[in-house]
């Protein structure tokens, strides 16, 4: 043993002087291993480097942003990200900005509607919810002062191509879209009302979906109705029935009629066979109803637009405003099934529904019986129908079934006066007695009680008038009730209109009578004795407004004549009525040369043409001519010197030119007069340039031309009987050129040649018109001083330009050929810059 360890230490004493290849290193159990002694040391330090100036929030100092720190830019960018989410919150984010910040919206409409257009057809449901709450609540409220037009053009776009979507949700939602921009712009509705009834069809049409998913069809409905209502709204106040946009309505109209009722029709299976009509099928069928209603309403705005109810045949109306073959359909279809649900057996709620269907289809029915000529057995249907309605036994009794018979029987009431008329005496009586059990019966503060009274009103009118009428026929001239009779005329006045101390009208309930109650109320103005000023005035005023049927003004003016010509209008009194007319009437649109075809298009310049020929006429026949004349001279003066528009100013000349023969009745102080009214009036009519005739165009002149030649026509019978006139006024022409370059030498010569240039335009044109007429012709040739007088000053003045003038904005090239002496003698002129 002692050996073998002496051998060991021995070995490792010589394995130690050799030294060990590899030393290994004994490792305690949980210890971590230290880092070998190549490997790299891969810690980075680093410092952060301060630069002001460069932070985001600096950035946006000043800026207006969002409660998440975005701007406008950023946010509008963000409505366009892939995610739906995004999207959303970029549209909450512009709503937040837009009512910190208005006038960010107002500095940016344009640009932000043009971004927002593209989420109208956006996939998903709730971004495009979003958006409408977004337009709906800031957007279309903070632009509503703007000029409209082209905010609107930059939606519709997007909206119509929503409306052909592949996704019926989206097709759906883009009509409440268009809806909205109909409440804030109604005029668009009439512009865009193909489009929109083209889509309305196509989509219940093409889309049998109503029968699964009837909330669609509830919303499809629903957005038609929205925008249904405005459809008389607009058309009313914007276009005329025989207008070519109200013809391109009809007959969209008349295609969605047989849809709707399709529609309808598809409910009756389901109705049947159902023990309760549950809500979403009311909805639908409520809805339907509604929309036939509103196209109804509409044909009917078209039938009796300006046509007395005398006039409406019970042939039908016109073929081009409402389709037989519709007629058809509806006593078929819909007055054929009615009454829905007869035996009331039902629950109180559903019994409840069916009386508001029914009351719809009646009021459907009412609105159309007098174009239908419907048989005699459905007439007693409805009438026995519309008498349990106004005694209330077609709704259930309780509570919340009253309520809803007085809120519906409120669509009954107005057609109850009418009704009572046309039927036979033992459908009257009944009829009356249930209206008056709902009169007496409902409270005095209601609704209901408000309607009652309007409709007795409405009843009770024609009565009066026709019992005054009467009255007055049988009055006896000398008797102590006659002249009770004549004072009765005081209390008429606000009955036509009334005219406050700083000269606002307003129109007595006359305006809205209808025709057979105007009638009586104008033929009985012919049986009073004497006709007073007052009367007379609030009857003109009453002429004067917009609302009243041309029909009717000229009703008037016959009767009053017909007075007149009996001794109960005082001459005086009668002139002054007339001169009224001409002078205030209102004439639209006010330029004599439309720029836009709309403007033609509701033009009552040719009711007031008409006008102005049936005073002529009336003024002609009042006698002797010499002393109207000398009546009316200095009358017509006076309004001129007010420098009425060229409308009103054209028909007073006329007037004067009707009373007055060769030679010329005016005096000397008139001609001097006229003479400086005439010298601007012929620059005013002669100044658009297309005015001119050209000599091989006298027999199909033209539109401007014709134009031009009637507002020049009167001036032209003047200069005939008084060559003394043409002489004044073609000096006075020669000075107002004179003038008008002497402008202030403030002013450039750019606006100094452009201000001649069109005076010049107007005094060459206003003679060369003078030059076409062959009387005028003979008599301007005898005052060829005075026109070569007015060409050297045209001559002077080009020449004068020409060397002071700027070339880049002179005077057009426009070169004129007039003969001077009438017969062969021609100088030519030209005007260059």
């Amino acid at each position: 043993m002692a050996r073998s360890k002496a051998a060991s230490k021995k070995q490792q004493k010589q394995q130690q002087k050799r030294g060990v290849d590899f030393k290994k290193i004994k490792r305690k159990l949980g210890r971590k291993l230290p880092p070998p002694k190549n490997a790299t040391n891969t810690e980075v330090k680093s410092k952060a480097i301060v630069l002001p100036e460069q932070s985001v929030a600096s950035e946006k100092a000043g800026l207006a942003v969002s409660k998440k720190g975005l701007t406008l830019k950023e946010l509008l960018q963000q409505t366009s990200h892939h995610n739906s989410k995004v999207r959303r919150d970029a549209l909450m984010g512009l709503k937040d900005l837009f009512q910190k910040y208005p006038a960010e919206l107002r500095s940016h409409r344009y640009a932000v509607i043009e971004k927002l257009r593209e989420r109208i057809g956006d996939d998903d449901k709730v971004v495009r919810e979003t958006l409408y709450q977004l337009l709906k609540t800031v957007v279309f409220p903070g632009c509503k002062e703007d000029n409209q037009g082209p905010f609107v053009s930059l939606m519709v776009a997007y909206i119509f191509n929503a409306m052909t979507h592949l996704a019926v949700d989206v097709r759906l939602m883009a009509f409440k879209f268009f809806d909205l921009v109909v409440q804030y712009y109604p005029p668009s509705f009439s512009l865009y009302a193909d489009k929109v009834l083209q889509n309305y069809e196509d989509i219940l049409r093409k889309n049998q979906f109503y029968l699964e998913d009837k909330a669609k069809l509830r919303s499809a409905l629903a957005g038609l109705n929205m925008a249904g209502q405005k459809i008389l709204h607009a058309f009313e106040l914007d276009m005329p029935a025989e207008s070519s946009g109200f013809s391109s309505i009809t007959k969209k109209l008349k295609d969605l009629v047989p849809v709707l009722v399709n529609c309808f029709q598809d409910f009756f299976p389901s109705v049947h066979h159902m023990p309760l009509l549950d809500a979403q099928s009311f909805d639908c069928m409520h809805s339907i109803l509604q929309s036939i209603d509103l196209v109804v309403g509409f044909f009917g705005y078209g039938i009796h637009q300006g046509k007395p109810a005398s006039q409406l045949s019970y042939e039908g109306p016109d073929e081009a405003i409402w389709d037989h073959t519709i007629s058809s359909l509806l006593l078929k279809k819909l007055f054929g099934v009615f009454p829905l649900n007869p035996t009331n057996h039902l629950s109180e709620k559903v019994d409840d529904r069916f009386f508001i269907l029914n009351i719809v289809i009646t009021e459907i029915f009412l609105r159309c019986s007098e174009w239908i000529c419907p048989p005699g057995f459905l007439l007693e249907k409805f009438l026995q129908y519309i008498e349990n309605a106004l005694l209330g036994s077609t709704c259930s009794d309780s509570r919340s079934g009253k309520a809803v018979w007085e809120k519906h029987i409120l669509l009954l009431l107005p057609f109850i006066p009418k009704l009572v008329l046309q039927v036979a005496s033992d459908w009257k009586s009944c009829l009356l007695q249930a209206f008056t059990k709902i009169f007496e019966g409902c409270n005095p503060q209601s609704s209901l009680k408000l309607a009652c009274l309007s409709a007795i009103e409405e009843m009770l009118i024609p009565v009066v008038l026709h019992l005054l009428l009467r009255l007055g026929q049988c009055a006896n001239s000398s008797s102590p009730f006659s002249r009770e009779y004549e004072n009765m005329q005081y209390s008429l006045d606000k009955f036509y209109s009334s005219c406050v101390d700083r000269g606002d009208v307003y129109y007595g309930p006359f305006i809205r009578l209808s025709w057979d109650s105007q009638e009586l109320a104008i033929c009985g103005l012919y049986y009073f004795s004497n006709l007073g000023p007052f009367l007379l005035k609030s009857i003109a005023f009453c002429c004067l407004c917009s609302e009243l049927e041309h029909l009717v003004l000229f009703r008037i003016i016959e009767v009053l004549h017909s007075a007149f010509s009996a001794g109960h209008i005082q001459i005086a009194d009668y002139i002054s009525f007339f001169m009224t007319l001409l002078s205030r009437f209102k004439v639209l649109p006010e330029n004599i040369y439309p720029d836009v075809e709309s403007d033609a298009k509701i033009s009552n310049r040719g009711t007031f043409k008409l006008l102005t020929n049936t005073v002529c006429s009336c003024l002609s026949r009042i006698g002797d001519d010499s002393l109207v004349f000398q009546i009316l001279e200095q009358v017509i003066f006076d309004q001129l010197l007010l420098k009425p528009p060229l409308d009103n100013a054209c028909a007073l000349l006329r007037v004067l030119v009707v009373l007055d023969c060769k030679p010329t009745r005016l005096s000397e102080q008139g001609i001097i007069t006229l003479s400086k009214y005439l010298s601007g009036c012929l620059n005013v009519g002669s100044c658009e340039p297309s005015c001119i005739p050209e000599d091989d165009e006298e027999n199909s002149l033209p539109t401007h031309q014709q134009t031009c030649c009637y507002y020049m026509l009167p001036c032209f019978f003047l200069f005939d009987r008084s060559p003394k006139l043409l002489k004044l006024v073609l000096n006075l022409m020669g000075s107002l050129i004179t003038e008008s370059s002497s402008s202030p030498s403030s002013h450039s010569y750019t606006q100094y040649g452009n201000d001649n240039s069109n005076q010049i335009n107007a005094v060459v044109s206003a003679l060369l018109l003078m030059h076409k007429d062959t009387k005028v012709r003979k008599i301007i040739s005898s005052f060829k001083e005075e026109v070569v007088h007015i060409l050297q000053i045209i001559h002077s003045l080009q020449v004068k330009f020409l060397v002071t003038g700027n070339p880049e904005n002179g005077l057009a090239v426009i070169t004129y050929t007039y003969d001077l002496s009438g017969r062969s003698q021609v100088t030519s002129f030209s005007l260059s810059g």
